[in-house]
């Protein structure tokens, strides 16, 4: 009896995980696929003890198996290799068993990796990994279906899924991921997943990882599926904790699996089994608490109509409508340092009157500690009529941070944002604080951008779409400005929507990066970066110790010479006016970094911006 056969005779159960086993109970931390080489009878050994707990499907030691993730452990040569001694021990383990045992091949997701091979990685090549690792899990004839398990973003597996169907007639199971009981990240609910999963071909399709039984249960309750599609569900021994060495557990006793198991088969599941921190006795749980392995099919009820995607109706972001047609000038303010703040509220009312069209707010630059700048955007704007731009680090918040941040802001009406990755934390006040980079400043892009669907990064819905205008930084101060500009069309394919550059104290960089703008048809507002230079000691500080600034000898030269004449002032307003008339030529953006909290110096030239539309409408 093949696989197919079964799933319509009887539920099935499957074993439970492979890699928090080996980690939790063999003590090993390594690469969990190469063991399948390196450490066979542990692997082995495992997989005899699920089926020893009674288990009908087990699947392959091959969750990463592929040429992405293998390249962290220099194994990317590996990928056949691996592969096919998994599928060799599999079939090992299954000879002396009692029952029959089905083995399934497993290919897992890869989006939402956190290595940054993986993160890199094109469509194509994710594809072609794939193919790859299934070309090699099928040349061994042995399997009775392909498992792909582990996928957070339903593109990434209605793709997986298409490339086996067009290799193979063996079925296969298709697993999601969700980080919220019954909506995947992207906000698709369950219910849709499954009909597109069903349509696409899957045999069967299920849910794995993140959650345990309680919120996976949830999750199959009144599903408005078609009545002849087959389900599986793996879920995790609950929620995750740490113990006093920092090493990740879970406590999900078996007992409570077999509470769950009898739950899933009368929710419909044809297929129950386990992942992250379940082990053979979650699996001989599983099987004692079935009353029945006969198949209930699952209720269907009237499909409910999507929720529409909440769109704000927000007019927000004057300086980015005008800086379409009009010169605009932004400036960059370092919050205070410590709590009198007189002087930096009455820079901002001058900078306003000046007619600046927005001031972006840096976050703990070079890594030096400041009052937060959300709190500062928030007194600006609701007490001086005044646009904040916050910049958002990587730096400074996990994940969970970040998510949290970007909510308040757009409680407090802010939703202007540059996402930046942040100074390294070593050079700043604590070197040894820890830098956090959960995610890079493109990731933050998208994460931003999310909100405005109405949709939070767990699938579910806000109840309100944020309005979030987000800026990617840019440094134009490289040497290949056309080669490097392709940073700025990967920051706009994540929903940049416009760039703020580093300074530039040479005109050639603004004129390359204009060019080549143009050259790859990239249309978006720049806001080019000028700090006006206060003497000769700071412009040598900033060529030599401020990493992605370089100035011309001939700037150098000039503040040199200053300084012997006594007029550095001058000079660096000359110099800063000479640079603002080369990027008005070919830019309409201005960011204006406010040296030592001069603030008469960022006036005089935010009114030499506003002079230029003046002299272009007369």
């Amino acid at each position: 009896m093949d696989l197919r056969q079964a799933l319509q005779q009887r539920v099935l159960v499957a074993d439970g995980a492979m890699g928090t086993l080996l980690y939790g109970n063999y003590g090993i931390n390594s690469a969990f696929e190469n063991l399948n080489l390196t450490d066979p009878a542990t692997i082995l050994r495992v997989h005899q003890s699920y089926i020893q707990a009674g288990a009908d499907i087990i699947q392959t030691n091959t969750y990463a198996a592929n040429r992405l993730k293998l390249t962290r452990y220099d194994l990317q040569d590996q990928v056949t290799t691996i592969n096919q001694a998994a599928v060799k021990l599999a079939v090992q383990a299954r000879q002396h068993a009692d029952h029959p045992v089905y083995i399934l091949g497993t290919i897992g997701g890869l989006a939402g990796d956190t290595d940054a091979t993986v993160q890199r990685a094109t469509k194509t090549e994710i594809a072609a990994s794939v193919t790859e690792q299934l070309t090699a899990l099928l040349a061994t004839n042995q399997l009775d279906g392909i498992l792909l398990e582990t996928y957070y973003d339903l593109n990434e597996l209605l793709a997986a899924l298409a490339i086996v169907k067009a290799h193979t007639d063996l079925p296969v199971i298709t697993n999601v991921s969700m980080l919220a009981a019954g909506v995947l990240r992207d906000g698709t609910s369950f219910t849709d997943a499954i009909v597109q999963l069903n349509a696409a071909g899957a045999d069967v399709i299920g849910t794995n990882c993140r959650l345990g039984p309680y919120y996976l249960a949830q999750s199959f309750e009144n599903l408005a599926i078609p009545a002849n599609v087959k389900l599986a569900v793996y879920p995790n021994a609950g929620l995750p904790g740490t113990d006093q060495d920092g090493t990740v557990v879970y406590d999900g006793e078996p007992d409570y699996f077999e509470e769950y198991a009898e739950r899933f088969r009368q929710l419909g599941l044809n297929i129950i089994g386990g992942c992250c921190g379940t082990t053979p006795l979650h699996t001989s749980a599983t099987v004692r608490g079935l009353s029945s392995r006969a198949i209930i099919a699952h209720s269907t009820p009237a499909r409910q109509p999507l929720t529409p995607t909440l769109v704000s109706t927000k007019s927000q972001h004057r300086f980015l409508q005008k800086v379409a047609t009009q010169k605009t000038a932004l400036v960059e303010l370092d919050p205070p340092r410590d709590f009198d703040t007189t002087k930096f509220f009455h820079g901002a009312e001058r900078l306003k009157a000046a007619g600046v069209d927005g001031i972006t707010l840096s976050d703990n630059s070079l890594a030096t500690v400041r009052i937060a700048n959300a709190t500062i955007a928030a007194q600006l704007k609701l007490s001086y009529g005044i646009t904040p731009i916050v910049h958002l680090t990587t730096r400074d918040h996990n994940l969970i941070g970040l998510q949290s941040e970007i909510m308040g802001l757009h409680s407090l009406g802010i939703e202007d944002i540059l996402a930046v990755t942040g100074d390294p934390a070593k050079l700043g006040d604590f070197p040894g604080a820890t830098s956090v980079g959960d995610v890079r400043s493109v990731e933050l892009i998208k994460l931003i951008k999310q909100f405005n669907s109405g949709i939070g990064p767990t699938g579910k819905s806000l109840k309100e779409a944020s309005d979030f205008r987000v800026a990617g930084a840019f440094n134009p101060n490289a040497y290949r400005t056309d080669v490097s500009t392709k940073s700025i069309e990967r920051k706009i394919s994540y929903g940049c929507d416009y760039i703020i550059t580093q300074p530039v104290y040479d005109l050639d960089n603004v004129t390359a990066l204009a060019e080549a703008l143009k050259a790859n048809h990239v249309d978006i507002p720049v806001f080019v970066g000028v700090m006006p230079l206060v003497s000769k000691r700071n412009a040598d500080f900033l060529h030599h110790e401020v990493h992605g600034i370089r100035l011309p000898q001939a700037v150098r030269d000039r503040m040199a010479q200053a300084e012997l004449d006594g007029n550095e002032h001058d000079i660096g307003i000359q110099i800063a006016k000479e640079l603002i008339d080369g990027i008005c030529d070919v830019f309409n953006g201005v960011h204006i970094v406010t040296p030592f909290n001069r603030f008469k110096t960022v006036i005089e030239l935010v009114n030499y911006v506003q002079q230029k539309n003046l002299i272009n409408t007369k």
